[in-house]
C-alpha cells in the first residue's frame, strides 16, 4: 500500500504528464513576464499615444512612488487576485506545481482531503470578492479600448486599437464567463418563469453560460492575449516597433 502512495504511480499508458508539464511551464513564463514589465518603471515605456498598456489601466502614478518601480504593481493585484483564485486555474496550477492529484487516475501521497476549508486554502473563498473588482477593471479596459480610436481630438484607428479592443473583449468574455458570476446573475435561482424579473435574470445567465462553456479557453485567450497586448504597446512606445494607423500623427 506505500507503493500506491507514491506520486505517479498509475495504470495509465498514455502521456498524462504532458498537459500539466505544458500549463505550469506556460504560467511560469507569464508570471516572468509580468514581474519584468511591471519591475522596469519608467525605464520601459508604457504608452504612445491613444495607446496605454492593459497592466497600467486605469493609470495610477503617485508622487510618493520611486521612479524605479512601475505603477503597474497598483493595478495588477487586482486580475492576480481573481485569476489565481479562479476554479480553473485551480485546477491547473494544483496539478501542475502541487501535483495534487498529478491527473486523472495518478497516485498521490495524500491520505486525506480537507478541500479547501483550512489555511491556506481557505482564502480561495475570496473568490467572488475577487470577482467583484475584476468586473469594474474590465470597465477600465473597455474604456481604454474606446480610448484609443481618438487622438487630439481626430478619430482614428491603429494596430493597437484593433489588439486593446481584442484584449478587452477576450478579458470580459473570461470575466463573465466565471462560474461565480453565472451564479451570481441566475444560479441561485429556483424558478425561472416566476415574475418578469427572473426571466430577464434567466436570459442573462444563458447569454453567461455561453462564456461559462468555454471558461478554459477564454483563460488562456485573455491571458496570452493580455501579455501581447502589454508587449506591443512596449515595443511601440520604445520605437522598436511602428504602430499602423490612420491618424496625422501620433
Amino acid at each position: 500500500m506505500a507503493r500506491q502512495r507514491r506520486y505517479g504511480v498509475t495504470q495509465r499508458k498514455d502521456r498524462w504528464w504532458v498537459e500539466p508539464a505544458l500549463i505550469g511551464g506556460g504560467f511560469f513564463l507569464f508570471v516572468i513576464y509580468t514581474t519584468v514589465s511591471a519591475l522596469l518603471g519608467d525605464n520601459w515605456k508604457f504608452e504612445i499615444g491613444p495607446y496605454l498598456s492593459p497592466f497600467f489601466e486605469p493609470l495610477i502614478h503617485p508622487g510618493w512612488l520611486p521612479d524605479w518601480l512601475s505603477p503597474a504593481i497598483l493595478i495588477l493585484w487586482a486580475p492576480l487576485s481573481f485569476r489565481t483564485t479562479c476554479y480553473y486555474y485551480r485546477r491547473a496550477y494544483y496539478r501542475s506545481y502541487f501535483l495534487s492529484p498529478p491527473a486523472c487516475a495518478v497516485a498521490e501521497p495524500a491520505k486525506r482531503y480537507s478541500g479547501e476549508s483550512k489555511f491556506p486554502l481557505v482564502l480561495q473563498n475570496a473568490h467572488r470578492f475577487a470577482l467583484y473588482v475584476a468586473l469594474i477593471f474590465v470597465v477600465f479596459l473597455w474604456y481604454g479600448a474606446l480610448r484609443s480610436y481618438r487622438f487630439e481630438g481626430e478619430w482614428g484607428i491603429g494596430v493597437g486599437s484593433v489588439i486593446l479592443t481584442a484584449n478587452a473583449f477576450a478579458l470580459m468574455m473570461y470575466t463573465v464567463g466565471c462560474h461565480s458570476f453565472r451564479h451570481l446573475v441566475g444560479g441561485s435561482l429556483d424558478c425561472y418563469s416566476c415574475t418578469s424579473f427572473t426571466k430577464l435574470r434567466h436570459r442573462t445567465w444563458s447569454l453567461v453560460t455561453v462564456a461559462n462553456e468555454h471558461h478554459r479557453l477564454w483563460a488562456w485567450v485573455s491571458l496570452i492575449g493580455v501579455g501581447v497586448t502589454d508587449l506591443y504597446i512596449h515595443l511601440a512606445a520604445n520605437g522598436v516597433i511602428t504602430d499602423l494607423h490612420t491618424w496625422s500623427s501620433f
